[in-house]
């Protein structure tokens, strides 16, 4: 095992980068874990919890049974997406985490939307979430939710507490992350993604109207969104790969921005990103004089199939 490496910067800054070759922690994932300590952790205690969050957020959550987790967004009144809320019930409080920095902003809004619902907002900063592999036995009296990569689950753990097994950085973990298509809020969104540019991400859409439904529905119904999440192959050959906020351009037009970036263990450099709608999929693209072929996670013509005649 080689030495800790941490992250000196971006969003996971102070994280654990690496402990030994990142490609060989990606191949032996399913037995290790992965510190996300930077996640911001709440808690919605109370009876009217579920009925609340399902007024306020995108996610189907009137009714939801203990230990079934769930995604779940807070849009603006325009839809565009401000929080992002990774949870799981156990019966009597609802636990989530969000990203780094944005949990006071969270808590702070929704204790602002209690009004007369019989609810408390709590922030957690004692606790820490970590993901494990699908091989990793998990510590007893923990609150786990199923993770969205590689088949792990996401565990809510006192500060101090230890998982009995190795540990991988989060350069293996980002590189799963990507490979899966799962967006991160504010790397690979921006203050005008809206939820059915990254595929409804943490969206159900049968559900009653909550802040920002308008535009979801809208452009579900009538349209296609302005921008679609797409994974990026991006070619290696260079040595260096372009940064998180590179410009994408396509026959010298600016077509988007890129997301985030890793080097996948099987696939090589891949990537994530917002990119025009109308952009042609079979395109190769230009990020910083890096070429990227496109493999579409969402559609193009989403909506144009229920699109009415006008």
């Amino acid at each position: 095992m080689g030495a800790l490496v941490l992250l000196s910067e971006g969003p996971d800054t102070g994280l654990v980068s690496h402990l030994d070759n990142p490609n060989l922690e990606q191949r032996r994932i399913d037995s290790s874990w992965v510190g996300l300590g930077n996640r911001d952790i709440l808690s919605v205690s109370g009876p009217d919890r579920l009925t609340w969050l399902h007024s306020l957020t995108t996610q189907f959550l009137e009714g939801l049974e203990p230990g079934r987790s769930t995604t779940a967004l807070v849009l603006s009144p325009t839809g565009h997406v401000e929080h992002v809320l990774r949870g799981v019930d156990d019966g009597a409080t609802f636990w989530a985490w969000t990203e780094a920095g944005r949990g006071p902003a969270l808590v702070e809004w929704l204790d602002s939307m209690r009004f007369m619902m019989r609810v408390e907002v709590t922030a957690h900063p004692e606790l820490t979430l970590v993901w494990a592999g699908p091989d990793v036995t998990l510590p007893d009296d923990v609150q786990s939710m199923a993770s969205e990569i590689a088949g792990g689950r996401e565990l809510l753990l006192p500060e101090g507490v230890e998982v009995d097994a190795p540990q991988a950085g989060v350069r293996a973990w980002e590189a799963l992350r990507i490979a899966a298509g799962v967006p991160r809020l504010g790397i690979d969104t921006d203050e005008r993604t809206i939820p059915n540019e990254i595929g409804l991400y943490g969206t159900h859409l049968d559900k009653g109207c909550y802040r920002g439904q308008e535009t979801v529905a809208r452009v579900h119904t009538l349209g296609r969104p302005p921008r679609r999440l797409t994974r990026l192959t991006l070619d290696g050959s260079q040595g260096e790969l372009p940064e998180t906020g590179a410009e994408i351009t396509s026959e010298g037009r600016r077509v988007g921005v890129l997301g985030s970036v890793a080097v996948h263990h099987e696939d090589g450099p891949i990537a994530l990103c917002l990119l025009r709608r109308a952009t042609d999929p079979q395109a190769t693209l230009d990020v910083a004089s890096v070429a990227a072929s496109q493999e579409i996670l969402v559609d193009p013509q989403v909506g144009l199939h229920v699109r009415p005649i006008l």
